[in-house]
């Protein structure tokens, strides 16, 4: 029965969340199937619950019955041979019920044992998994100037022991560069080329298996994990907001961020005529995953929300490849603020946004396949070239 909750629970949240996509493509009768099928799964596991109940109960009763009417006979009996007196048959009677009322209760403690030891069967596993990174190091990432360094890094989400290096399935394969402090790097490709999984090796939520990733000269794994992520500011393109006020989405609840600071950081993004406008301005709620919010008012406040905190490292992932074109002005000319003194990466599919880049790395197929500045770049009339020229082709 427990099983059939967790499924029915899962159906139902993931499809109010996709309500809109259910809606699209029409698929409501045929979802709605799918719910009955499950719905039908959860009743039929309740009936077969109480029908154990509807048997143990009855059994027990009859037992616990059958069991006085035993000791009522014999004792008669008994008592017609003047052996036993009428208090000692009425004592057994009363022993008869304390032997019997444990084992009723016995079907609810069983029930409540069987619920108990299900969901801890799931903590368990979840404890136990093993971690893609480990908190091993002890150096304190506080005062890092911002210098990131990649050597001879390999990585695959689907490591195999078994098999030899040469037929991995690599994402990343054989990437280095190096970028000094303050300077911008702009990591640009196709899909699937390996840019988004730098940025997540930059961050340790995974660990790469050839190579090493060094920050001021410092392999990342030395850096006390809490200490590192604090000083390193991401801004993805899928922006997520929880469903409370917008203050405490830009802060996250950090008591150290003062209301000032909030203020300073949404007048710095363009988020601030907006706040004006909401009823309770930075007290406005956002609802769950931030639906009052539109795409672009999302990626303003993720802006406002890495700005706070002040990162070293700044990196955004195609954060501009959902903002109309105002929001994007808006957007550049905070984050050439926001980058002055920080070492910023930029993944982004507009390579118009990266022409005052220090250095572009061009990836494919998860290597570095051309490197260099915008101009150096179109001058080699190589990949990047034809991307630059099918993107323009495309906007006129």
């Amino acid at each position: 029965m427990r099983n059939a909750v967790a499924q029915l629970n899962t159906f139902v949240q993931e499809h109010l969340s996709g309500i809109r996509i259910v809606q699209t493509f029409n698929r409501e009768q045929q979802e709605y199937k799918k719910f009955k099928e499950i719905n039908a799964q959860h009743r039929k596991a309740n009936i077969q619950s109480i029908w154990y109940y509807s048997i143990f109960f009855p059994v027990v009763e009859l037992l616990s019955a059958t069991a006085i009417g035993l000791l009522l006979w014999y004792g008669i009996l008994q008592m017609l041979d003047t052996k036993p007196s009428f208090g000692i048959i009425v004592s057994f009677i009363m022993y008869i019920n304390l032997l019997f009322r444990p084992i009723r209760e016995l079907a609810d403690k069983f029930n409540t044992l069987q619920m108990g030891m299900l969901s801890s069967e799931r903590i368990i596993k979840l404890i136990g998994a093993d971690e893609q990174t480990q908190n091993t190091g002890k150096t304190g990432a506080t005062n890092i100037r911002g210098k990131i360094e990649f050597r001879n890094v390999y990585f695959t989400y689907q490591y195999d022991n078994t098999k030899k290096d040469a037929d991995q399935n690599w994402i990343l394969k054989n990437i280095s560069f190096t970028i000094q402090p303050g300077e911008m790097a702009a990591l640009v490709g196709t899909t699937g080329s390996g840019k988004t999984t730098i940025i997540a090796l930059l961050n340790r939520f995974y660990e790469i298996q050839k190579g090493e990733i060094m920050i001021d000269d410092i392999p990342i794994q030395h850096y006390e994990l809490h200490s590192l992520r604090a000083k390193i500011g991401l801004v993805q393109q899928d922006v997520f907001l929880f469903s409370d006020s917008i203050y405490n989405n830009i802060t996250f609840f950090e008591n150290g961020i003062s209301r000032l600071t909030v203020e300073q950081a949404c007048k710095s993004v363009g988020l601030h005529p907006l706040i004006q406008q909401l009823p309770g301005g930075l007290e406005f709620n956002v609802q769950e995953r931030g639906t009052q919010l539109s795409a672009g008012q999302r990626q303003l406040l993720a802006f406002a929300r890495t700005l706070v905190a002040n990162p070293t490292i700044f990196i955004l992932d195609e954060a501009t490849s959902s903002i109309d074109n105002e929001s994007e002005k808006l957007i550049s000319n905070a984050t050439q603020s926001l980058m002055a003194n920080r070492t910023s990466v930029v993944i982004a599919h507009r390579l118009t946004t990266i022409h005052h880049a220090t250095c572009i790395y061009l990836l494919s197929k998860g290597e570095i396949k051309e490197q260099g500045t915008h101009n150096e770049l179109i001058n080699k009339s190589g990949l990047y070239k034809k991307l630059y020229e099918l993107q323009f082709e495309n906007n006129l």
